[in-house]
Protein backbone atom coordinates (compact mmCIF):
# COMPACT_ATOMS: atom_id res chain seq x y z
CA UNK A 1 0.00 0.00 0.00
CA UNK A 2 1.29 3.67 -0.49
CA UNK A 3 2.32 5.57 2.55
CA UNK A 4 0.11 8.52 3.73
CA UNK A 5 2.03 11.08 1.88
CA UNK A 6 0.65 14.21 4.05
CA UNK A 7 1.55 12.69 7.42
CA UNK A 8 5.24 12.04 5.96
CA UNK A 9 5.30 15.61 4.31
CA UNK A 10 4.23 16.92 7.76
CA UNK A 11 6.83 14.67 9.67
CA UNK A 12 9.41 15.77 7.45
CA UNK A 13 8.86 19.61 7.52
CA UNK A 14 8.93 19.01 11.62
CA UNK A 15 12.52 17.14 11.57
CA UNK A 16 13.66 20.14 9.04
CA UNK A 17 12.02 23.30 11.28
CA UNK A 18 13.12 21.93 14.33
CA UNK A 19 15.91 19.51 14.55
CA UNK A 20 17.87 21.11 11.64
CA UNK A 21 17.13 25.11 11.70
CA UNK A 22 16.48 25.04 15.10
CA UNK A 23 18.28 22.34 17.35
CA UNK A 24 21.14 21.77 15.70
CA UNK A 25 22.19 25.56 15.38
CA UNK A 26 21.90 26.38 19.01
CA UNK A 27 24.44 23.24 19.61
CA UNK A 28 27.16 24.38 16.81
CA UNK A 29 26.38 28.39 18.22
CA UNK A 30 26.33 27.57 21.92
CA UNK A 31 27.12 23.85 22.91
CA UNK A 32 30.57 23.06 21.00
CA UNK A 33 32.03 26.54 21.31
CA UNK A 34 31.66 26.61 25.18
CA UNK A 35 33.14 23.11 25.47
CA UNK A 36 36.15 24.04 22.91
CA UNK A 37 37.04 26.81 25.23
CA UNK A 38 36.73 24.10 28.23
CA UNK A 39 38.50 21.38 27.28
CA UNK A 40 41.20 20.15 24.20
CA UNK A 41 38.99 16.62 24.57
CA UNK A 42 36.81 15.75 21.55
CA UNK A 43 37.82 18.76 19.27
CA UNK A 44 37.80 15.88 16.64
CA UNK A 45 34.25 15.01 17.07
CA UNK A 46 32.85 18.07 17.77
CA UNK A 47 34.44 19.05 14.21
CA UNK A 48 32.17 16.63 12.70
CA UNK A 49 29.36 16.95 14.47
CA UNK A 50 29.31 20.51 13.15
CA UNK A 51 30.31 19.14 9.74
CA UNK A 52 26.86 16.88 10.39
CA UNK A 53 25.15 19.58 11.34
CA UNK A 54 25.71 22.03 7.76
CA UNK A 55 24.89 19.18 5.79
CA UNK A 56 21.83 18.13 8.06
CA UNK A 57 19.70 20.40 6.00
CA UNK A 58 20.69 19.15 2.49
CA UNK A 59 19.95 15.60 3.56
CA UNK A 60 16.61 16.54 4.60
CA UNK A 61 15.85 17.95 1.42
CA UNK A 62 17.07 15.06 -0.88
CA UNK A 63 14.40 13.11 1.62
CA UNK A 64 11.68 15.73 0.95
CA UNK A 65 12.50 15.30 -2.93
CA UNK A 66 12.96 11.72 -2.64
CA UNK A 67 9.28 11.58 -1.03
CA UNK A 68 7.50 14.13 -3.23
CA UNK A 69 9.05 12.13 -6.49
CA UNK A 70 7.42 8.93 -4.72
CA UNK A 71 3.95 10.44 -4.37
CA UNK A 72 4.30 11.85 -8.18
CA UNK A 73 6.28 9.43 -10.03
CA UNK A 74 4.49 6.04 -8.04
CA UNK A 75 5.99 3.05 -7.52
CA UNK A 76 9.21 3.27 -9.60
CA UNK A 77 10.45 6.09 -7.02
CA UNK A 78 9.33 3.76 -3.90
CA UNK A 79 13.00 2.11 -3.28
CA UNK A 80 14.41 5.73 -4.02
CA UNK A 81 12.89 6.81 -0.97
CA UNK A 82 12.79 4.08 0.86
CA UNK A 83 16.83 3.84 0.70
CA UNK A 84 16.94 7.68 1.58
CA UNK A 85 14.85 7.36 4.47
CA UNK A 86 17.02 4.74 5.70
CA UNK A 87 20.07 6.67 4.80
CA UNK A 88 18.76 9.76 6.49
CA UNK A 89 17.62 7.69 9.62
CA UNK A 90 20.73 6.10 9.77
CA UNK A 91 22.93 9.58 9.96
CA UNK A 92 20.75 11.25 12.68
CA UNK A 93 20.72 7.80 14.53
CA UNK A 94 24.74 7.87 14.49
CA UNK A 95 24.25 11.54 15.25
CA UNK A 96 22.11 11.61 18.38
CA UNK A 97 24.07 8.68 19.94
CA UNK A 98 27.81 10.92 19.52
CA UNK A 99 26.12 13.51 21.11
CA UNK A 100 24.55 11.37 24.22
CA UNK A 101 27.38 8.86 24.63
CA UNK A 102 30.44 11.33 24.44
CA UNK A 103 29.46 15.23 24.40
CA UNK A 104 27.10 15.32 27.09
CA UNK A 105 28.78 13.19 29.26
CA UNK A 106 31.65 15.53 28.42
CA UNK A 107 29.78 18.72 29.00
CA UNK A 108 28.51 17.27 32.28
CA UNK A 109 31.78 17.00 33.59
CA UNK A 110 33.84 20.57 32.01
CA UNK A 111 30.44 22.88 32.08
CA UNK A 112 30.00 25.62 34.82
CA UNK A 113 26.70 26.12 36.10
CA UNK A 114 26.52 29.54 34.22
CA UNK A 115 27.59 27.85 31.02
CA UNK A 116 24.26 25.58 31.70
CA UNK A 117 21.72 28.99 32.47
CA UNK A 118 23.07 30.45 29.07
CA UNK A 119 22.35 26.68 27.19
CA UNK A 120 19.29 26.59 29.20
CA UNK A 121 18.68 29.73 28.15
CA UNK A 122 19.27 29.49 24.58
CA UNK A 123 17.69 25.68 24.12
CA UNK A 124 14.65 26.92 25.79
CA UNK A 125 13.90 29.55 23.20
CA UNK A 126 13.20 26.59 20.81
CA UNK A 127 9.76 25.56 22.67
CA UNK A 128 9.73 22.38 21.26
CA UNK A 129 6.70 20.22 22.08
CA UNK A 130 9.15 16.75 22.08
CA UNK A 131 11.37 18.78 24.52
CA UNK A 132 8.28 19.14 27.14
CA UNK A 133 7.82 23.11 25.98
CA UNK A 134 4.59 24.32 24.66
CA UNK A 135 5.14 25.27 20.73
CA UNK A 136 4.57 28.68 19.38
CA UNK A 137 1.09 28.86 18.52
CA UNK A 138 1.61 28.08 14.62
CA UNK A 139 3.69 24.98 15.17
CA UNK A 140 0.65 23.95 17.66
CA UNK A 141 -1.46 23.21 14.57
CA UNK A 142 1.26 21.24 12.87
CA UNK A 143 1.56 19.02 16.17
CA UNK A 144 -1.93 18.31 15.94
CA UNK A 145 -2.44 17.72 12.35
CA UNK A 146 0.58 14.95 12.62
CA UNK A 147 -1.03 13.30 15.63
CA UNK A 148 -4.11 13.39 13.68
CA UNK A 149 -2.53 11.99 10.29
CA UNK A 150 -0.15 9.05 12.27
CA UNK A 151 -1.83 5.80 12.38
CA UNK A 152 -2.96 4.42 16.14
CA UNK A 153 -1.03 3.38 18.42
CA UNK A 154 1.70 5.62 17.21
CA UNK A 155 -1.07 8.54 16.44
CA UNK A 156 -4.92 9.12 16.18
CA UNK A 157 -5.04 8.10 13.01
CA UNK A 158 -7.55 5.07 11.89
CA UNK A 159 -4.94 2.02 12.85
CA UNK A 160 -3.40 0.00 9.76
CA UNK A 161 -3.12 2.64 6.89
Amino acid sequence: TLPDFAALRAMLFYVDEFPEKRHHRKESEFLFPKLRARTPLHRDLLDHLDLDHSQGERRIRELEHALLAFEIMGESRRIHFEETAARYVDFYLRHMALEEQQILPLAARVLSPQDWQELDEAFLANRDFLAGAEPEAEYTNLFSRIVRLVPAPIGLGPAGR
